[in-house]
């Protein structure tokens, strides 16, 4: 089995791209992360890229795949982030979501804070997907909307937990190990990407897609399409297990 990763991060409509991702290899494991950031004055960019550095620092230093090594990750780029606003005052308030993949070519693991979403393929279709941590995800779980309402909500910006709060972090970790399957599929995104594309348009592309990158251009497309002026940054990070 290998990996076969594409990328894409754009500023959509905005003239600053808040959104980071990367991915990154050490002793025949991997690791790939996603960020979203938040805060005025170039805050959400910092956040979402020291984030995702320190994050596949870390793994490169621990590359076990383990909930243990993913809370490590997590907590060394919250420790980054809160040291940066207490060094930079005008930075007091940047904040990130966040979504991490750890697997070597027998399993995975993943890890998330905030509304950038995990989706699992198997045999083309979703079998997995994170729940965002925001006011219409809660919403839906107490029954008051539908999971589908949750893209056009009027409070879908609203999140309940991000990386650079001070407290509790309340990290989503996966708690055991995923076997990996040939032909697995994963796709992590921000909300700008998701918004835009539906769970079975996603789908519907990865039937129509011979790798990653081909499946990503089609999901973009319909961004394009579909966003209105001045809409979100959108990222998105897609890996073939093969």
């Amino acid at each position: 089995m290998q990996f076969i990763t594409a990328t894409i991060s754009k500023p959509g409509g905005r003239k600053q791209n808040q959104d980071y991702c990367h991915y990154s290899m050490k002793d025949h494991a991997f690791c790939w992360a996603l960020a979203d950031g938040l805060g005025g004055h170039r805050g959400g960019e910092i956040a979402s890229r020291l984030a995702t550095d320190k994050i596949l620092g870390s793994f490169e230093t621990n590359p076990e795949i383990s909930s243990s090594a993913l809370k490590k990750h997590l907590e060394t780029a919250q420790a980054a982030i809160i040291k940066c606003q207490e060094e930079e005052p005008m930075l007091f308030s940047m904040r990130t979501t966040i979504v991490v993949l750890i697997a070597d070519l027998q399993s995975a693991m993943w890890a998330h804070i905030g509304d950038s979403r995990l989706y699992l393929f198997r045999s083309g279709r979703i079998i997995f997907q994170t729940k965002d941590h925001s006011i219409p995800q809660a919403m839906a779980d107490a029954g008051d909307i539908t999971p589908e309402e949750i893209r056009l909500h009027e409070d879908r910006n609203r999140l309940l937990r991000a990386l650079g709060k001070e407290g509790d972090l309340r990290p989503v970790i996966q708690k055991e190990p995923c076997p990996l399957q040939d032909g697995d599929k994963f796709l992590l995104c921000t909300d700008g990407f998701w918004e835009y594309v539906t769970e079975t348009e996603m789908e519907v592309d990865l039937a129509k897609s011979n790798n990653p990158y081909d499946w990503l251009e089609k999901m973009e497309l319909r961004i394009q399409e579909r966003a209105k002026k001045g809409h979100d940054n959108y990222s998105a990070i897609a890996v073939f297990a093969e």
